[in-house]
């Protein structure tokens, strides 16, 4: 049997090292040890004596994606098992896939898209026009087959065809009998996988999502009361002032609209021990609107439409107003807008963009009326976000990146939290030290019991009387109007944190004496407290989580939820908020809402509006018929991965993680002689970093291991179960090497496959760095980019301007980088002209600019460069810094949000930011071509030569 899977490349294979490039194994149906039949990756092969058809893999693209036209679509290829020859057979510019042969073995039939949509073809093997044997229309011929008297069998739109020879094509009437099936309504109870939560104006309850669905718990007992219960989303729960109402976001009927569920009996005091509730739907509009908040009067509901315009309900009028246009924000991915109502009801604070910031956002203060007032408070090219209302509405406590230290290269700076005192008053105040503060406190105190007047004594019953009054008095108050000197605003911030962070959320008490924040410095997010009376900051607790600070309304506690778990936080305390949520789930239900979720979620946030001219209507309608006979999440995927392939666009498809397996087999770091033919194992390669290199180890190449852990190897038996769970644990390892007859032991401990890939990965570029001084000799540096990533930039820095500083050159190498946001670091980088010297004494130290390469350079790029690998060529190319040599890279430069589902072992993508050049000209599926195009083949793969490497030097040497 043959079988394809990524076990262990071959020693001497030029093939970039990762699970995508898989190798060719056979096995006997005995099931003794399988045996490598081909290092070379190949789908879908189709044997015909010594020769097989096999589909080629490029890249990272999707399999499910149609209808493009670039270098990393698939071909069919014919491979001669004994003279080791590849041949590519087929040209067609675009998907060419699932060769199988014709009974005659001269021709071959396969899958293409060269009238648009996938259709049978045939083709003869030494050339000629392919002919065109079906005709299928909007939807893709899949997964041919052949027989030995050429009769084809295929699937078409989820049917299974015939076709004899010379005759059209026949569906097949099919009839499945199934006692399996998946129940409608499965009773579960939830106690983790909160998501986002809502603090009672009591104290007493905690509003929560989970899988979707709305619940209140109670804080102090685990009680917990299911809101809502549908197979649909909810989200952005939100307690009424009073506490007797919550304000919610519900995605139904394809669209997401605002929805309250109220208290009905006045008797019932909390949610979680309610008797009757009842929801109203608040908004009614094809736009979408969600992420309500209550307004803290009570009175209206601020709320997104269209994602990033702010609108305002009022509940008794039930009118809407704008308060912010949706051109001020911009929502990449739903939920990463931020607005506060301020105190008096009458402000809204907002993240803001104005036109062009989406990198640096600013806080703005919006008026709540509809009017359109709107200030820019910070006005910084810093970012500056996440505005809260503190001390009363006095001041506002953001966060900046201002005086962080930012990522050497790509996105990410830390943070700090700030206050803008809106009024001089509040401003003087918080700068007094502690002496300042008890003098002025002692000194109200003495005015407030010299306005008080005395009380007369009387009965209890006035006691009583005067008490309610005082209640009825207390729920009633007004609130004073803030009112702001902006003028002077810009030198009344304070920086309150002392060391900037991986700052998650901060809290300030009421009385502006003590800062809570959440910064990780190292592992794990922590809770930190600055006292700014007694200047001290400390850590209160560890390993906190990441997640926003809510505090009940005593401030006796903060809460936030951190993956999945509800935490209260006491001072220098952290315990967990148990629930236990009772759930319905309903498989088929839950997919349904997550296809016409993900219907919609394109329609309203792919990059382009036109779709790529797709009938999206038409395509969710068609793929939606195929619910009711999917009944796992695997197919789910499958299925959603070829509606969404339809929009020939990058970033696309669904992922279905299924749990993994908690038994991994481990591995040691070794190349193994295929020719040794008796028990154990024989060494060929250790590679740099294995387990098995340790000081005085007598393990070397050529020796021989018989035994792991006491278990024989047996010869043509399969070993690798003695290695089942034991990554990282102590292992005997019993040896001896041939010709010398003594046998010993060694303890190692060995690595995992994930850890092995990273020993594979630094293998291959050490040999692409050897090529690249046996090529030059010496006088060019080789640097390879693994990933468009702060980390990777370290790595290109630290080796471009050190090891390879005196370097004449330096080849640049992208292939198979999968993209980041990296393209204007490297520009930068490698784009420095020298322009000065620095020369003590005679003696030349360095130049300027010190921190970028200013000698020549090459990119070396490939059909499985990906989105911002495909930027930064383009960038490289497009400021004439140097030379691009290799295969074309397809045009894949937009970003992507990939939105995990209600059920977290689905995610999908959509892609939703395009790149424009100067031009005009979209990125996307625009093709980037190198000014040298060279290949490697499937046979220079296994030689000793890198054929593009090579190139990429003699270009450079050419100068």
């Amino acid at each position: 049997v043959l079988f394809s899977a990524f076990i262990q490349p071959a020693q001497e294979s030029q093939q970039f090292p990762m699970g995508l490039f898989s190798q060719i194994y056979a096995v006997t149906l005995k099931g003794d040890r399988p045996w490598m039949v081909s290092p070379s990756h190949m789908e879908d092969i189709a044997q015909h004596g010594n020769r097989w058809l096999y589909t080629d893999r490029k890249g990272y693209e999707d399999r499910w994606r149609k209808h493009h036209t670039s270098s990393i679509t698939r071909d069919v290829w014919l491979y001669d098992t004994k003279k080791k020859t590849h041949r590519k057979l087929t040209g067609f510019k675009g998907e060419n896939r699932n060769g199988v042969w014709s009974s005659d073995g001269g021709s071959f039939y396969y899958l293409s898209e060269q009238d648009g949509t996938f259709n049978i073809y045939r083709a003869e093997l030494e050339g000629g026009a392919a002919v065109q044997l079906t005709h299928f229309k909007d939807h893709p011929v899949r997964f041919l087959s052949a027989d030995k008297n050429d009769n084809l069998c295929f699937s078409f739109h989820g049917e299974l065809y015939h076709m004899k020879k010379g005759e059209k094509p026949r569906k097949i009437d099919l009839h499945i009998i199934s006692d399996n099936f998946e129940r409608e309504v499965v009773p579960q109870t939830l106690t983790t996988g909160a998501r986002s939560i809502a603090v009672s104006p009591n104290g007493k309850e905690i509003a929560f999502i989970a899988r979707g669905d709305i619940f209140v718990t109670s804080i102090e007992f685990n009680t917990t009361k299911r809101i809502t219960d549908t197979p649909e989303q909810e989200r952005d729960v939100d307690f009424s002032p009073d506490g007797r109402a919550l304000v919610y976001s519900a995605e139904r009927d394809n669209r997401w609209n605002i929805y309250r569920t109220e208290l009905v009996r006045k008797e019932d005091k909390y949610f979680c021990y309610a008797r009757e509730l009842k929801e109203t739907k608040l908004t009614d509009t094809d736009i979408p609107s969600f992420q309500p908040l209550f307004s803290p009067d009570g009175k209206e509901i601020a709320y997104l439409e269209d994602r990033s315009a702010i609108y305002v309900l009022n509940l008794e009028s039930k009118k809407r107003r704008k308060v912010m246009d949706a051109q001020y924000n911009y929502s990449y991915s739903d939920g990463d807008q931020w607005f506060q109502w301020s105190p008096d009801s009458k402000w809204i604070l907002s993240d803001y963009i104005d036109m062009g910031g989406w990198n640096n956002k600013d806080v703005a203060l919006i008026n709540a009326d509809g009017s359109g007032e709107t200030t820019n408070l910070t006005l910084s090219g810093y970012s500056d976000v996440h505005a809260k209302w503190v001390l009363g509405g006095k001041a506002i406590l953001f966060f900046s990146d201002r005086a962080g230290y930012r990522s050497h290269g790509s996105w990410g700076a830390y943070r700090d939290a700030y206050l803008m005192f809106l009024t001089p008053d509040a401003y003087d105040d918080f700068r007094m030290n502690k002496e300042e503060r008890a003098l002025k406190k002692e000194m109200e105190k003495e005015a407030k019991e010299g306005d008080k007047k005395p009380e007369s004594k009387g009965k209890k019953g006035d006691k009583d009387a005067k008490e309610k009054t005082n209640a009825d008095k207390d729920s009633t108050k007004s609130v004073t109007p803030l009112v702001f000197d902006l003028d002077n605003r810009r030198h009344r911030v304070v920086r309150l944190t002392r060391h900037s962070s991986s700052l998650s959320d901060a809290y300030l008490n009421k009385d502006g004496s003590k800062l809570y924040y959440l910064a990780s410095f190292e592992r794990g997010v922590d809770l930190w407290e600055q006292d700014f009376l007694e200047n001290t900051t400390k850590l209160l607790s560890k390993d906190v989580g990441y997640g926003l600070l809510l505090p009940d309304k005593e401030e006796k506690n903060l809460y936030l939820v951190s993956q999945g778990r509800i935490k209260k936080i006491e001072i220098g305390k952290v315990t967990d908020v148990s629930f236990s949520a009772p759930f319905n789930y309903r498989g088929a239900a839950e997919r349904a809402y997550i296809f016409d979720h993900a219907w919609m979620q394109v329609k309203d946030k792919f990059y382009d509006k036109e779709l790529h001219g797709v009938d999206w209507k038409m395509y969710g309608e068609t793929y939606r018929r195929f619910l009711s006979h999917i009944d796992n999440n695997f197919d789910f995927a499958e299925m959603l991965s070829e509606m969404l392939g339809e929009l020939n666009a990058s970033h696309t498809g669904a992922r279905y993680s299924a749990p993994g397996s908690n038994w991994q087999t481990a591995t040691l770091g070794v190349f193994w002689d295929d020719t040794h033919k008796g028990d154990g194992l024989k060494i060929k390669e250790i590679m740099k970093g294995s387990p098995l290199i340790k000081a005085n180890s007598k393990l070397k190449e050529g020796v021989v291991i018989e035994k792991i852990d006491g278990e024989p190897v047996e010869a043509g038996k399969s070993w690798w179960h003695l290695l089942d769970g034991k990554g990282g644990k102590h292992v005997v390892i019993t040896a001896y090497t041939p010709g010398k007859g003594e046998r010993f032991e060694e303890i190692v401990k060995p690595i995992t496959y994930g850890e092995e890939s990273e020993l594979l990965y630094n293998r291959w570029v050490e040999q692409r760095e050897e090529l690249t001084e046996k090529y030059s000799g010496g006088r060019i540096g080789y640097i390879h980019i693994r990933g468009m990533n702060s980390s990777s930039f370290r790595d290109v820095y630290q080796n471009l301007l050190g090891k390879y500083r005196n370097k004449e050159a330096v080849v640049i190498d992208t292939r198979f980088n999968g993209g980041g946001w990296l393209h204007d670091d490297l520009a930068t980088l490698l784009s420095g002209k020298e322009y000065q010297r620095f020369i003590p004494r005679g003696e030349y130290i360095g130049s300027d600019p010190f921190n970028k390469w200013n000698k020549p350079s090459i990119v070396l790029m490939g059909e499985g460069n990906y989105s911002n690998a495909h930027g930064f060529p383009w960038l490289y190319k497009e400021l004439g810094i140097g030379k691009l040599v290799g295969a074309p890279v397809p045009g894949t430069m937009t970003a992507v949000w990939w939105e995990t589902q209600i059920d977290p072992s689905l995610v999908f993508g959509i892609p939703q930011v395009t790149v424009v050049d100067m031009r005009g000209t979209v990125m996307e599926n625009n093709q980037l071509e190198p000014d040298v195009e060279v290949y490697n083949t499937p046979e220079s793969l296994l030689s000793e030569d890198d054929l593009q490497l090579k190139r990429a030097v003699e270009e450079l040497l050419k100068n």
